[in-house]
């Protein structure tokens, strides 16, 4: 194109960057414009309800402890959350991400934060991208606040079903078969089950959220493909159970995706997926939510999945004066009575004698773990801590306020609990000491002894905890 002079040929390039500057963002402005519904919870009311549930699921859920896994599913989630509009943001509520152990292919969010993705939806997801959709659709529910406004649609109902409710009718299906048993579920769970409205809201700020974050959004509709591709024998209807197809749903998230512009080059598969999804896989076989609810098999005491080791509770011989040391990976090392044995499980390890230990049982010894803290304030994040554990027994107490001291120089907080041992019938002395580390993770130790022997093995138990030392 030529021009006469070269007026004309300026007002024609400040044509063009006027055409740029209007049509360049416009697919962001044209995205769709969602609002909350009528809701008579407060904030701090999807935060209470949420810990609730969160604490009831994970009384009864094989919740995997294997760091490396769960601080993956972490970061991905924390990217997710970064993303969410700012309209949506609450400052109020506390994200934390956990994996439940189960092969069905199933995620759900709780109100004010909470996350739990199960090991068979990681798996089953053909890229970062597909697991991330996940997330990000169930982190929509959580930013719209769709359980508790929900729950006011059933507002005959009293406030403290509302927490077994609202985790009933989110998880739905085999999972709910599992949380069901003894919990308040069931009430208004007809209310609370998500509507196609709400599905539908999800899927298109999840998709908005995926945009911001550098994912794909088509990745979030391929992966309903994925779950309706693999069939009720691997449990695809579970997820589905709980989020109804509101009808053209893969086109509709397409059509939302292409009003969207993603954030730098779009993430598609990442190394550490592959990587976190071998690692998964080489784990044997997780059971399904229907075996788990046959068998009783759930968190035991302490948090995590707990292995049979085949001891059996017996006489106990006093700890040895000789001294042995284990090294947790490159995480911490501690050293233990050369007469104690090694238990090891996902992220923790037990050290106890011979005669200390059952199946799912521990009468004298001591567990070194470490788990994702829920809060950045180690009191906060302890308390948290300790109320699971009590929340996971039917008879553990506390018996002392926190007293303050350190674990390799680390602040630490200590506090004395009692219990009456299911298997034997004692009363037992049990003391947690807790530190925060520096990726943010929870480092606990837990000792735990019959009160008559209590004074006999607490050198030992105070020797153990000196001895550690924390790669931090």
């Amino acid at each position: 194109m030529k021009f006469t002079n070269q007026r004309h040929a300026q007002a024609f390039i400040a044509w063009l960057m006027a055409v740029a500057i209007f049509v360049a963002p416009s697919a962001a402005f044209a995205q769709t414009r969602i609002n909350y519904h009528s809701n008579r919870y407060s904030v701090a009311d999807d935060v209470k309800v949420g810990r609730q549930a969160a604490a009831e699921a994970e009384q009864q859920l094989p919740v995997l402890r294997d760091e490396e896994a769960t601080y993956y599913v972490e970061q991905v989630g924390r990217r997710l959350v970064n993303a969410i509009p700012a309209q949506f943001q609450h400052p109020e509520f506390q994200y934390y991400f956990k994996i439940i152990n189960a092969r069905d292919i199933n995620a759900f969010a709780l109100p004010g934060g909470p996350m739990y993705v199960n090991r068979g939806m990681i798996e089953a997801a053909r890229s970062e991208g597909e697991m991330a959709g996940v997330m990000a659709h169930e982190l929509a529910h959580v930013a719209l606040r769709h359980g508790t406004a929900q729950a006011t649609k059933a507002q005959k109902y009293q406030y403290g079903a509302i927490a077994g409710a609202i985790l009933g009718s989110i998880i739905g299906g085999g999972l709910g078969q599992v949380v069901g048993q003894g919990s308040q579920m069931a009430v208004g769970a007809y209310f609370l089950k998500f509507s196609r409205e709400y599905e539908t809201e999800a899927d298109i700020l999840g998709a908005q959220i995926m945009a911001r974050a550098g994912y794909d959004p088509r990745d979030l509709a391929n992966m309903f493909r994925t779950i309706e591709g693999q069939g009720s024998g691997r449990g695809g209807p579970e997820w589905l159970s709980s989020h109804p197809n509101p009808g053209r749903r893969y086109e509709r998230i397409n059509q939302e995706a292409a009003l969207l512009r993603v954030n730098g080059n779009p993430v598609q598969d990442t190394a550490e997926f592959r990587r976190i999804q071998n690692r998964l896989r080489g784990m044997g076989r997780a059971q399904t939510m229907e075996e788990i609810a046959r068998s009783g098999q759930r968190n035991p005491q302490g948090g995590g999945e707990s292995p049979s080791y085949g001891g059996s509770i017996g006489r106990v011989q006093y700890p040895s004066s000789r001294y042995r040391t284990y090294q947790g990976g490159n995480l911490f090392q501690v050293s233990y009575p050369d007469n104690w044995r090694e238990l090891p499980s996902n992220n923790s390890v037990w050290f106890a004698p011979e005669g200390g230990y059952g199946q799912n049982t521990f009468t004298h010894g001591v567990s070194v773990g470490i788990e994702q803290a829920q809060y950045n304030n180690l009191q906060q994040a302890s308390d948290a801590f300790i109320s699971a554990l009590v929340q996971n027994s039917r008879s553990l107490r506390q018996q002392s306020a926190y007293q303050r001291g350190s674990i390799d120089r680390h602040n630490a907080l200590m506090m004395t609990l009692s219990n009456v041992n299911e298997s034997t019938g004692q009363r037992e002395i049990v003391v947690v000491y807790t530190t925060l580390l520096r990726n943010g993770n929870l480092f606990y130790v837990i000792t735990v002894a019959p009160q008559t022997d209590f004074r006999s093995f607490q050198g030992a138990f105070t020797r153990v905890v000196n001895s550690i030392r924390l790669n931090d």
